[in-house]
């Protein structure tokens, strides 16, 4: 069962759904399915722990508690009929426990009313299914009132929405046509809201992505003829809008530490039309290479973080992170943008960029950074919040090196 394996901790659930996916040969339908079961549970889990518990006494057995999860959200949240919820329930379930999940999911079924009273009732932590540290956490940053709304926004599925490639499709007029898309054009982002067809994709036309992406890249102002640098590029949405803002004039370096990521990175680059970019590894946490000191107009640093502004894509983060990888996170960060400024040309810029909204990894870390590397100077700082803005969250700031 996906959902027993996940909990072991060992493998993304997206990548989970991929595998069984295709040892199943699950048609399009059926994995939709699948990724709303096991997404929806994992999203909702500790509000669905509360209900089990409060009908269950003692202990249960984890994959008896997988499956009523999967069928408490089947019933509760998806709606489902009951015959059809109930009965694949109980059917996925080994025998020796299948009597104890029908009772359960029946009455759960009977009582559905004052078992969504109660759970009302609970810690807004439990009701809306994030840890409580974190919780707090937030409350601490941006007061109960802001923190609800957050996790509102984090227990609602995420939309597909994508942009067009200017590089390769200057005239969007393909999508309006096929009426498969609503514009939602967000300061001239050129995106849409839909499920574009597979061949879209396919051709380069378009991209995948959120517009909250988009601040980091406008905010280092790539210009035509210049060298700049994606420091963690995979899978190379960002190094793909650079090159757009580049018109394919200039030089790109894009770069990961993980040599697996680079096969995906480049065919990503060469399907979008970006002929601009050279794919390497590297790993910032390591000295860059002498070649690279002082070598770039601009650098993009978009720094592995907590994905505590993208929860509502990630679900999986917010059972994976604790506040002690918090900590260790802000200071890999660090180390990460001390070894990039090496590699900046006197006068040249830097984004750093996280899809955190954590103030450790974003506000207080720069303020730390800038204290101890006084030729860089604060330009500029944004901080986009999923319940104010409506997008994913994210936060970059633009540096600049005295020349």
């Amino acid at each position: 069962m996906a959902l027993e394996t996940w909990e072991q901790g060992q493998l993304y659930a997206e990548t989970l759904i991929d595998q069984a996916a295709r040892d199943n040969r699950l048609s399009p339908p059926d994995r939709n399915l699948l990724n709303a079961l096991v997404m929806g549970a994992i999203r909702h889990q500790r509000a669905l722990d509360s209900i089990i518990d409060s009908m269950r006494e003692g202990r249960l057995d984890p994959l008896a508690r997988q499956v009523l999860r999967i069928g408490i959200f089947q019933l509760l949240w998806m709606e489902l009929p009951v015959h059809a919820a109930v009965n694949e329930t109980v059917n996925s379930a080994r025998k020796g426990v299948r009597g104890l999940i029908n009772a359960i999911l029946r009455r759960t079924d009977r009582e559905r009313e004052s078992i969504q009273q109660q759970l009302s009732q609970t810690h807004p932590a439990v009701y809306h299914s994030h840890p409580d540290w974190l919780y707090q956490r937030w409350v601490s940053q941006f007061g109960e009132e802001q923190t609800i709304q957050l996790m509102e926004w984090n227990q609602q599925p995420a939309p597909t929405l994508f942009r067009l490639n200017r590089l390769l499709a200057t005239d969007s007029q393909f999508i309006q046509q096929d009426d498969l898309a609503t514009p939602l054009d967000l300061e001239h982002f050129y995106l849409y809201k839909g499920m574009p067809p597979r061949e879209w994709l396919q051709s380069g036309k378009i991209y995948i992505q959120d517009p909250a992406t988009r601040h980091c890249v406008q905010l280092l102002d790539p210009r035509p003829g210049e060298t700049i640098l994606d420091a963690c590029a995979a899978p190379g949405g960002k190094s793909f809008q650079i090159a757009e803002l580049l018109n394919n004039q200039g030089n790109l370096v894009a770069t990961d530490s993980n040599e697996k990521r680079l096969p995906r990175l480049e065919k990503n680059l060469e399907k979008l039309g970006v002929t601009c970019a050279k794919v390497e590894k590297h790993d910032w946490s390591q000295p860059a290479p002498s070649h690279w000191h002082e070598t770039f107009d601009a650098i993009l640093l978009d720094v592995p973080c907590s994905n505590t502004g993208v929860l509502r894509r990630r679900v999986d983060a917010r059972w994976r992170m604790t506040e002690e990888s918090l900590t260790e996170l802000s200071v890999i960060q660090s180390n990460i943008l001390q070894t990039a400024i090496e590699c900046l040309k006197p006068g040249g810029r830097i984004v750093y960029s996280t899809c955190s909204i954590d103030s450790a990894e974003n506000t207080k870390l720069i303020e730390a950074f800038l204290e101890s590397n006084t030729r860089l100077k604060l330009v500029k700082e944004m901080h986009i919040l999923p319940q104010t803005h409506q997008t994913d969250g994210a936060y970059c700031a633009l540096l600049e090196l005295s020349s």
